[in-house]
């Protein structure tokens, strides 16, 4: 496989709302991001992946765009950006900017065009339908909860939204949406910006009436039309949100050969801990057997064809160290166990901002204390289905959004010193203990560890480019080699809470180790790295 410059990156995904706050408004901006880069760049990553910052009314956190070529006056201005850029190139730190080409917000000036009649210009820009029998054109449900229709009496049709009813989705099958799209990317490259992730991806070219929804017929066709009118000519990464996808359909996404996307996010290992059938809500014990296999089967089947992208956690799921790991006795020897697997595979690592001093989830007591309108939507809809409010918060506990959205928290002072004033979101109460102050000069850090991670990929052509093979292990234990030219390393790592025994454990040379000294057992969630002497 060709080699490309962000093949040893490493991405650190910044919530630009929950990151830090310059100006005493509760909300995390852009001056704040500006004020942190230096602290980003000691961690050793070079890509930063901002979550939209966009003009949005916020109904979906910025995920509902109202101006692609402005910035939220909540997050500061078009200079304020043009400064991230230019202060985050000083450091050699690409700025990866998020992408939501599925839908727009309903106050986007097209909609307010395409909603004011049937024969505007801009009517094709989204997706209408008259009703059937005075209700929606289908039952097609939204993935925040209710019908995907939504009524529009001027007009007297229904406008498609698969998120909330101020999200309508864009048509796509319509050329002058693609070639709007392309502008805006072009826009945010001439500006400087470095990478794309693009949003729900897979969702832009559904076919209604056959009821295909994600991957449609036409969504190769259209991702091989934007690389080659934008993202041919310009040397920059782009990661596409395809939650669905498996590993033959990531291979159609990859493959270079193919000019769509470098590579995508799969939820499918993510998905490992939900039950069959059921809603990410209902929520079963992960199986490490699944995992280990799931895991494996991208690292084998990408393998100098496509490129993996690695992650244990984003803006949109819970916290790993309280997900996988042990947030209590053992957060310090969960998250790093966590760590190590992951960033000694194959494939690009991307850390969720707080994930490098192991921030948890969060439990608020009250629904008003919420701010996603998915977990509200979905409160609502299953107290109408009869649950509990103690079992709907337990839900929420353990994979709601607003887990991974809780400020920052960088020191001990008042709100964890991501703002002087009432933050937009509540504070994790437990900010006093986990910090970065705390944690990057602690005897057990977090971030010291991820750093020396980060180090072994960068200065390693074994971790980049090496080959990778699961090996034999104990049912807890998850382990594999890596191998490059001559050299051969093992992971071992222990991902549960009590001792285990295992035949892997050697006297080779010790390269990380989450333990200050040897044992002849696997320690609670211990991870260590060996180099096999050939």
């Amino acid at each position: 496989m060709e080699e490309k410059w962000w093949h040893n990156s490493v991405v650190y995904q910044v919530y630009p709302r929950s990151f830090k706050d310059s100006n005493g408004d509760g909300i995390g901006d852009i001056p704040g991001i500006i004020s942190k880069l230096d602290y980003i760049k000691e961690l050793g990553v070079d890509i930063i992946w901002l979550c939209p910052v966009y003009a949005s009314p916020n109904d979906d956190n910025g995920y509902d765009i109202s101006n692609y070529f402005q910035i939220h006056p909540e997050f500061g201005t078009l200079e304020d950006m043009d400064q991230l850029i230019a202060e985050a190139a000083k450091r050699k730190i690409a700025i990866m900017m998020d992408i939501v080409a599925n839908h727009t917000s309903d106050e986007h000036p097209w909609f307010l065009e395409s909603k004011s009649s049937k024969d505007n210009p801009y009517r094709e820009y989204y997706v209408w339908r008259n009703g059937i029998n005075d209700g929606p054109p289908s039952d097609l449900k939204s993935i925040f909860s209710g019908s995907a229709w939504e009524f529009d009496k001027e007009t007297n049709q229904y406008y498609l939204h698969m998120f909330s009813k101020k999200q309508p989705d864009l048509n796509w099958h319509h050329p002058p949406v693609r070639e709007t799209m392309y502008e805006v990317m072009r826009f945010w490259i001439n500006k400087g910006i470095k990478g794309f992730r693009f949003d729900v991806i897979d969702l832009i070219a559904k076919e209604l009436e056959e009821g295909i929804i994600v991957n449609g017929p036409l969504l190769h066709t259209y991702l091989q039309e934007m690389h080659h009118e934008v993202l041919e000519e310009a040397d920059i990464v782009t990661v596409g949100e395809t939650g669905g996808a498996d590993l033959e359909q990531a291979l159609l996404f990859t493959s270079p050969e193919r000019k769509e996307l470098d590579m995508v996010f799969s939820f499918e290992h993510i998905a490992l801990d939900e039950q069959a059938g059921k809603q990410k809500w209902d929520w079963k014990t992960l199986d490490l057997a699944d995992l280990k296999r799931v895991l494996s089967d991208w690292q084998t089947g990408l393998a100098g064809r496509g490129w993996n992208s690695l992650f244990w956690s984003n803006h949109d799921q819970p916290r790993i160290v309280s997900r996988w790991g042990n947030d209590q006795e053992y957060r310090y020897e969960s998250a790093t166990m966590l760590g190590t697997i992951l960033h000694l595979m194959r494939g690009t690592p991307y850390i969720y901002q707080g994930e490098e001093i192991g921030m948890t989830n969060v439990q608020f007591h009250e629904l008003e204390s919420y701010r996603d309108i998915e977990t509200i939507n979905m409160y609502r809809e299953r107290k109408e289905q009869g649950f509990t409010h103690e079992d709907i918060m337990k839900s929420i506990y353990v994979k709601g959004r607003d887990n991974a959205r809780t400020p920052m928290q960088w020191n001990a002072e008042e709100n964890a010193g991501f703002t002087e004033a009432t933050p937009w979101i509540g504070i994790n109460t437990n900010y006093s203990a986990i910090n970065v102050e705390n944690d990057i000069n602690g005897e057990k850090s977090i971030y010291q560890f991820y750093k020396k991670l980060i180090m072994l990929r960068k200065n390693n052509k074994l971790v980049v480019y090496g080959d990778y093979h699961l090996l034999d292990s104990e049912p807890e234990v998850f382990a594999y080699t890596r191998s490059y030219q001559n050299e051969e390393w093992r992971i071992v790592c222990n991902f549960t809470g009590r001792k285990v025994e295992s035949s892997l454990l050697c006297d080779n040379t010790i390269i990380v180790h989450n333990y200050a000294t040897s044992a002849d057992v696997l320690r609670p969630y211990e991870a260590i790295v060996y180099k096999i002497e050939k």
